[in-house]
């Protein structure tokens, strides 16, 4: 397991040995954290040997994770998502420099896809028979497509109202899909029950600890491929929490090995619907109260974080900062992040970009400052949202006399 030394519960304190449980504390119950050996891992990942290596997936930082480098793996090429330089996006923003990370480039176009890799690995070395998770849909796009890479059944609970383009990959991987007439905090209730009942590996990035360890792999890349020239910020759209804190983890994790010489301020971004992270560090709390959640974004629509303290103890020891993004803002920044980068992102995704222009405009972050936006989601993931977000023109009769008005009426 690379060279995870040991667990501790981040509630409890209790210590517990990398013993193949990939559940909660058994204490208390509370989210654990995993542990590694630095040492070995300053050894093994330099900046020589890692430029060396010819793996381009997330497997090439197997020393800081919790699987089997030479166990079974999914074979898709999880992992090195572009990083792109955006002048004309920092502009409209209004920031000195603003770069694109487009996960929405992995296999089942997210940033789960990187959190699914740890978990199918894990389960395949436990023997698992299934796989389960609750999701608005990309958590359980990315475990569906990665469990149908390597013949895993896996068994899905979305709410009802989950966009049709989430649900068709789920079907079409060959998911067994629980539609649940409930929304996202709900659904994952209900999932936990059914996982306890039946006894399935639970893809849950709130109650198994490992699989966190795959989102740190954002951070992990973000250090390798800026190295000496890392952006002031990072900011990332969030619901549950746990990508953020993974990828602040991974950040942290080179910045202790030696491979870059500072950690950025992270700027987690809610939707204003949904968000009591925000509330919870403006309150300088640990944990959350839940809310009715109501935004547009469904990949973060969670009232109810389930990796409140992981997020919350992330962003805070980065110096960094929470804010939150209306839904029209978010809606706004589909097409400009598309018009601006080519990177076309759900509106999840584009919400941290939404995100830097509200931080902008608080003065939090400076107009000479650089950010790095990691856009976590395919925008033809919910095409819905993002035809709401346009002006669709009315069909013409092939005339050119009928370009030549649409170019009259638009110049």
């Amino acid at each position: 397991m690379g060279t995870v030394t040991h667990l501790e519960c981040l509630a409890c304190g209790a210590r517990s040995e990398p013993d193949g449980h990939d559940g909660a504390c058994v204490v208390c119950g509370g989210i654990r954290d995993v542990f590694y050996d630095l040492d070995a891992a300053r050894e093994a990942l330099t900046r020589d040997a890692l430029a060396a290596n010819p793996d381009r997936t997330v497997l090439r930082y197997a020393p800081l994770l919790p699987i089997d480098p030479e166990g079974r793996v999914t074979p898709l090429a999880v992992g090195s998502s572009p990083i792109y330089d955006s002048p004309r996006a920092a502009a409209a923003v209004g920031v000195g420099r603003l770069l694109v990370k487009d996960d929405g480039s992995l296999p089942t176009g997210s940033f789960k896809d990187r959190a699914s890799y740890v978990g199918v690995a894990r389960a395949l070395a436990a023997g698992a028979d299934v796989v389960a998770a609750a999701s608005t849909g990309n958590a359980a796009t990315s475990v569906a497509g990665l469990g149908a890479s390597v013949g895993l059944p896996i068994h899905i609970f979305v709410p009802a109202t989950a966009p049709e383009g989430k649900v068709a990959q789920l079907l079409t991987y060959g998911a067994r899909v629980f539609l649940i007439e409930a929304d996202y905090d709900a659904t994952y209730d209900f999932c936990q029950e059914a996982v306890a009942k039946f006894g399935w590996y639970n893809r849950s990035a709130a109650v198994n600890p490992y699989l966190v360890e795959g989102k740190k792999t954002c951070g992990h890349e973000i250090a390798e491929q800026l190295l000496d020239d890392l952006p002031d910020w990072v900011a990332m759209s969030v619901g549950d929490g746990c990508s953020i804190a993974g990828t602040h983890k991974g950040l942290a994790e080179m910045h202790a090995i030696g491979l870059i010489d500072r950690v950025p301020k992270m700027l987690g971004v809610q939707a204003a619907g949904a968000a009591p992270l925000t509330k919870a560090f403006d309150a300088g709390a640990e944990s959350v109260e839940r809310m009715v959640a109501n935004t547009f974004a469904d990949s973060i629509n969670v009232g109810m974080p389930r990796n409140p303290t992981k997020a919350l103890r992330a962003v805070r020891a980065s110096g960094g900062r929470y804010v939150n993004a209306t839904d029209d803002r978010i809606r706004a920044w589909i097409p400009k992040l598309a018009r601006n980068t080519g990177v076309f992102g759900e509106p999840a995704a584009v919400t941290a970009i939404a995100g830097v222009e509200e931080a902008v405009a608080a003065g939090i972050i400076g107009p000479d400052e650089s950010v790095l936006v990691v856009v976590s989601g395919n925008g033809l993931k919910d095409v819905r949202s993002a035809m709401s977000a346009v002006d669709v023109p009315k069909p013409i009769p092939p005339k050119l006399s009928e370009v030549e008005r649409r170019l009259e009426a638009e110049a």
